[in-house]
């Protein structure tokens, strides 16, 4: 019973129903917070300013290939010691995947935004939302915030739930943990300004490798929770905007979730946005949808989210019980 399918299944149940345990976290660093670490000694020991752009690249290229070798051996270690403990060893896999997704917490923040936009309008939603997204919530208005929300939303859905459950069902617990140390490498490094622009390009570009199957996988999940929620034309016209305007996105894969949301809710996404470091000038995807959004707006991409999990969970389970 306990192959990797049906451990997923079951760290996906545990993640909606108990996010992150608090109370471990409080006690114990988080495995992310740990591979952050790692990173972060990696750009302090490597990421020189008096080094060439060149010289940048090539010890940006050492740096992410030094974290997944590390991610490797950790997994293998962990593996090996849960192979020892026999059944414990899969109660502790199945622990292991649990914490490193994302669906109760991801649903919770984004929940919090519209909460704060409820409670406290303008203000309480730029609070809230400046937890989650990159970009100066000061320059947002209530419907700039809605949709940074929705936006992070939908992104979030491939890296932080479908992306890891992907490669933990391809390779297992060694899948699963460099997933994550590319992510939160990619997260840390590889931004577009002048410490980074060399150094952490190759880690955005593993990460782009990374989630290019996951992106697009996650825009059919939330086209069946759109279909599921609002029938039928919602699902066809999720499915027609992701393919549509997924490229107007200046990124290879996060356009792919969030034009499947913008179409299945009808909501048109994206947009000019302001970030510490520059300024964005993006198209809207599904152009045609509402662009006044607010708190409601967020509740019901919420519901669509937890639609597209729910198909995520069933389509593991027919795998699991398939092969």
């Amino acid at each position: 019973m306990f192959d990797p399918l049906f451990i997923l299944l079951i760290a996906l149940v545990f993640d909606w129903y108990f996010g992150e345990p608090e109370a471990l976290w409080s006690r114990l660093p988080h495995p992310i917070v740990l591979f952050g670490k790692a990173v972060s000694f990696a750009d302090k020991k490597l990421n020189k300013s008096k080094d060439s752009d060149q010289e940048q690249y090539k010890k940006g290229a050492v740096a992410i290939s030094l974290l997944i070798l590390l991610a490797l051996f950790v997994s293998f270690f962990i593996q090996g010691i849960m192979n020892f403990f026999g059944p414990l060893g899969i109660i502790l896999e199945i622990f292991i995947v649990f914490v490193l997704l994302a669906q109760k917490s991801l649903a919770d923040h984004v929940e919090a935004v519209a909460d704060g936009l409820k409670e406290d309008e303008l203000k309480g939603g730029q609070n809230a939302v400046g937890m989650i997204v990159g970009r100066d919530p000061s320059s947002l208005d209530k419907s700039g915030v809605s949709r940074a929300a929705i936006e992070s939303l939908a992104e979030n859905f491939s890296d932080g739930v479908v992306a890891p459950a992907f490669w933990y069902a391809v390779f297992g617990l060694p899948g699963i943990i460099v997933y994550k140390m590319i992510n939160t490498a990619d997260s840390m490094i590889a931004y577009r300004n002048e410490k980074y622009l060399w150094f952490g390009r190759v880690a955005a570009q593993i990460d782009d490798l990374a989630n290019w199957l996951p992106a697009r996988l996650s825009a059919v999940f939330i086209a069946l929770g759109s279909g599921m929620l609002n029938g039928i034309a919602a699902f066809k016209n999720a499915m027609i905007v992701a393919l549509r305007d997924s490229g107007l996105h200046r990124s290879p894969n996060a356009g792919w979730p969030e034009a499947a949301m913008a179409g299945g809710a009808d909501f048109a996404l994206g947009g000019p946005r302001i970030y510490a470091d520059e300024t964005v000038q993006q198209a809207y995807l599904n152009s045609s949808g509402k662009k006044d959004l607010e708190a409601k707006d967020i509740k019901h991409s919420i519901q669509v989210f937890a639609l597209a999990c729910f198909s995520l969970w069933f389509f593991t389970g027919v795998l699991a019980v398939l092969f």
